[in-house]
């Protein structure tokens, strides 16, 4: 069935119209771009509310907005997912309290900058490099979640969906840096919940019996179950993990990945940092929303799958069903304003790790000197951007490849579990052990990835796809089995987290820095 066909004129004006707006305001509060702590800080003078925002737009994103409804829909689904809200609430507690005194002790841009500081350029360097390997793969997935959607309402290929919406963050992140950033963020933070909250409303009222139909329909299906106390290491969304393995992702994603620690730096002082973080807790809530949008749509399609006229693309890709059903299911102009919901949402997670990208690379290249010094930084902060943007969504066109096989929300931890140890481990080791030698950090980030990379099957997909290697290549050289044709797990990543910490921290104490010559 071509759903496009569906996505009247009328609707996409309504897009047009929203990304327009939220390009206008965007423009109007992005106040003065004349140096680096302007474009990439705000000028340090954004109120903590936005800032929190932010934090909490970018984290939800079209991830959750479009793979928690389709990971609720899929056969197994259900609510264990919120148990991982144990270990995030740990995490940003930690990250408010210890973390951000940490960084507003001196006049730094990133937590990298830190780690510099502490162990030497070349950390800063290390770091810098984990943190763009780390944007890059997770990342990209945020850019195929809305190429998904745009794909849903058009009859475009799903690549050229995908350099679309880098077109747009490229735009936006170009005219007004972090500000413009931030307070686009907020504006999608406000449609999200009404987006939500409106889709959850009206697909109950459809039901006949209402909400005790969506229990009762979800309920036989097990769909509410919540703790998940199984030691099998193949599984991911257990009570084990949430409060050992996911601290340690949290803490890396929100005090130590610039992608959040950039909107920190954004806040007047250490105190409304701190406010912003804690505050950005609130993510869980929108979380529990998204959750139960895909419970009512399970029980909405349940007559549909009794009689096996659901649409054909719910078995092949769960992860459509949101979408599918907007654009099916809701009136004219309605369907297409909480559209653009989606495709703002992810150009605004894609502008932010643009800004973040091009800032750390600026960190590395050597400063400009001379008259007019801090422009000719602001042009190459730009052409930064530009060049990180035509990296990002080539990259997330190679991942189309994982599309249908697993779900956009297991595939974005999945990925980040490349960086999320080591650089916890760097910022560990510049904390605690200021004598780590640089060398043994990068020994320990190498094995670390190597690890992970045995344990996902990723890369193995990809040259599976270009016949590079065979199948049976890809079991031998990895931890993974065959499951009914396809590559599956032993160990679930998620316990990368903590272990790649440990291994990254270790080899920076255990390997000695080189003695200079006196």
């Amino acid at each position: 069935m071509d759903f496009h066909q569906q996505f009247t004129n009328i609707d996409w004006v309504v897009v047009a119209s929203y990304l327009l707006l939220t390009t206008w305001i965007g423009h109007i509060l992005k106040g003065s771009q004349s140096t680096i702590k302007d474009f990439f800080l705000g000028g340090r003078s954004l109120p903590w509310q936005a800032v929190s925002g932010s934090i909490i737009a970018t984290e939800i994103s079209g991830v959750t907005f479009i793979g928690v409804p389709g990971m609720i829909y899929a056969a197994g689904g259900d609510f264990t997912y919120l148990q991982w809200g144990i270990g995030s609430i740990i995490a940003r507690i930690i990250v408010g309290i210890f973390f951000v005194r940490v960084f507003y002790e001196r006049e730094i841009y990133s937590p990298y900058d830190y780690m510099g500081n502490r162990l030497g350029e070349g950390a800063k360097r290390l770091a810098t490099i984990i943190f763009q390997v780390g944007g890059i793969l997770g990342q990209s997935v945020r850019v195929l979640v809305a190429a998904l959607a745009l794909k849903v309402v058009t009859p475009l290929e799903f690549d050229h969906c995908i350099w679309i919406i880098g077109l747009f963050a490229v735009g936006w992140t170009l005219m007004g840096g972090m500000r413009t950033v931030i307070w686009t963020d907020v504006m999608q933070f406000f449609l999200f919940v009404g987006a939500g909250l409106f889709s959850l409303y009206w697909i109950i009222g459809e039901l006949d019996g209402g909400w005790n139909q969506m229990v009762q329909v979800a309920g036989d299906a097990d769909k509410f179950t919540l703790l998940n106390l199984t030691s099998d290491p193949a599984v991911g969304f257990t009570l084990w993990v949430a409060i050992i393995a996911v601290p340690f992702q949290n803490l890396s994603a929100f005090g130590v990945d610039q992608l959040n620690a950039q909107r920190m730096f954004c806040c007047r002082d250490a105190k409304d940092a701190r406010k912003a973080m804690i505050a950005s807790s609130a993510a869980l809530l929108l979380t529990l929303l998204m959750l139960l949008v895909g419970t009512a749509l399970f029980a909405y399609y349940e007559p549909m799958r009794f009689t096996g006229t659901e649409p054909a693309i719910f078995k092949k890709d769960s992860n459509s069903i949101f979408p599918v059903w907007i654009v099916t299911e809701l009136p004219v102009g309605l369907r297409g304003l909480i559209l653009a919901g989606i495709f703002a949402a992810a150009i605004s997670s894609l502008d932010s790790i643009l800004a973040a990208l091009s800032q750390t690379t600026l960190g590395l290249l050597k400063p400009q000197t001379g008259r007019d010094a801090e422009k000719k930084r602001l042009i190459l902060s730009r052409i930064l951007v530009l060049s990180w943007g035509i990296l990002l969504s080539a990259f997330a066109v190679e991942l189309d490849s994982l599309r249908g096989k697993v779900n956009v929300v297991v595939l974005a931890f999945g990925m980040i579990s490349y960086t999320t140890g080591p650089m916890l481990g760097m910022f560990f080791a510049s904390l605690l052990t200021p004598k780590a030698s640089v060398k043994g950090l990068a020994v320990g980030f190498a094995i670390s990835f190597l690890l992970v990379a045995t344990l996902r099957p990723d890369f193995y997909q990809i040259m599976l796809n270009y016949k590079i290697i065979s199948f049976e290549t890809a079991i031998k050289w990895s931890f993974l089995k065959d499951a009914d044709g396809k590559l599956g797990i032993i160990l679930n990543t998620v316990w990368a987290w903590p272990i790649t910490v440990f291994i990254t921290w270790a080899c920076g104490i255990l390997i000695p820095k080189r003695q200079s010559n006196s």
